[in-house]
């Protein structure tokens, strides 16, 4: 997709911001979106050169008792969420999946083994989200609809993602993150869902909150921990106010887990990006689900019930 083909598209998507949701424009609280990014500690991008995939089935996997635990809070709660979940991760712990169905939440993939979207060329990407779609589907015996590359790895250089998403049965993705970051980001993606290349596929972009013309990080995942609270609460209660548009929320399990087993050998900016404040994660969730309404991916974007 071309810079001026990207930028039709972004302004296009933009412009319905101006087209508030039907909640929204009826004065009534929007839902937004859920989603938990199913993952273990060891499995995120900071680690990718410090951890070889080959070393994963020989590490300590706390994934089930967190997301377990997760689904005990959303139940207090009585929040509906979506679990974009690895395939792996599925394969080893298929009665975990089937539990996340059975609670009613949304099973979605993160493709197979969280390889980035952009290191993969179109056979590769589409056997990893064919053979993920399939398994989960077989593991948890409802359709699998959503999709989230890891570390939000669709951008300028491989929108040809989206082509193959829909072609192999997705409704909707939710992998781009307009915003500038060393791992990803694509500062020229719309703020808002839009249809790529008028695909019947909906791309939903993480949430951004737009100051003095800057598009800043809203969504959660390590910002969410690092930041005070209310500067989270402020800026989402923005995007609901002043954009009317849902936000859409993430994080991942490990980040409920303070006693995980600590990495030696990183530097400071991913010591700090990973560790800081697990401790108080569970506490501001739980917050989080209290000061704003929510909901499943597809329910909220899709309208599925």
């Amino acid at each position: 997709m071309t810079a001026l083909a990207r930028n039709q598209a972004r302004d296009k998507a933009d412009s319905r911001l101006a087209q508030r949701p039907a909640d929204a424009a009826a004065g009534r609280k929007l839902v937004n979106a859920m989603s938990v990014d199913v993952e273990d500690y060891f499995q995120v991008q900071a680690f990718a050169d410090k951890i070889e995939r080959s070393d994963w089935d020989d590490l300590p996997c706390r994934v089930e008792r967190n997301v377990d635990r997760l689904l005990e809070i959303f139940d207090e709660a009585g929040v509906k969420a979506t679990f974009f979940t690895l395939g792996w991760i599925a394969q080893r712990y298929p009665a975990l999946v089937r539990r996340i169905v059975a609670a009613g939440h949304e099973l979605a993939s993160h493709g197979w083994d969280h390889t980035r979207a952009d290191s993969q060329d179109a056979d590769h990407f589409r056997a990893d989200v064919r053979k993920t779609k399939n398994f989960l589907e077989d593991v948890g015996s409802v359709p699998v609809i959503g999709y989230r590359a890891a570390t939000f790895s669709i951008g300028p250089s491989n929108y040809w993602a989206f082509d193959i998403l829909e072609e192999e049965g997705y409704r909707y993705s939710s992998s781009l993150y307009p915003v500038r970051h060393d791992l990803y980001g694509d500062t020229g993606a719309s703020r808002v869902p839009f249809h790529p290349h008028d695909l019947p596929l909906l791309e939903v972009p993480m949430t951004t909150v737009q100051w003095f013309g800057r598009n800043f990080p809203c969504s959660g995942g390590g910002y969410f921990r690092l930041l005070p609270y209310a500067v989270s609460r402020f800026n989402m209660r923005r995007v609901n106010r002043h954009d009317g548009q849902h936000c859409v929320f993430y994080f991942h399990p490990w980040e409920i887990d303070p006693d995980q087993p600590r990495q030696g050998h990183i530097d400071v900016k991913t010591r700090l990006r990973h560790y800081t404040n697990l401790g108080l994660m569970e506490g501001r969730l739980k917050r989080l689900l209290k000061d704003f309404a929510w909901s499943r991916m597809d329910r909220v974007f899709l309208g599925s019930a």
